[in-house]
């Protein structure tokens, strides 16, 4: 199985949070839809992503949300 594109690949709540995980503006444009317009990414939240749990990019504007709600 080939590994996901943060650049291009479409990104649903469901799509799993991967080891090559990058920070695109197809993740931005993603998260602010999910999140709103606010949305931004900071050292602590990106830390939390890359830390190796398993999560899903929809538990990821979950957690943005929590944080910021």
């Amino acid at each position: 199985m080939s590994e996901f594109n943060w650049h291009t690949g479409n990104i649903v709540r469901s799509t799993p949070v991967t080891k090559n995980y990058k920070n695109t503006q197809n993740v931005r444009r993603f998260l602010k839809a999910q999140c709103g317009p606010d949305f931004r990414f900071d050292r602590p939240f990106m830390h939390w992503i890359k830390d190796g749990t398993d999560k899903t990019m929809g538990d990821v504007a979950d957690e943005w949300k929590r944080r910021h709600g």
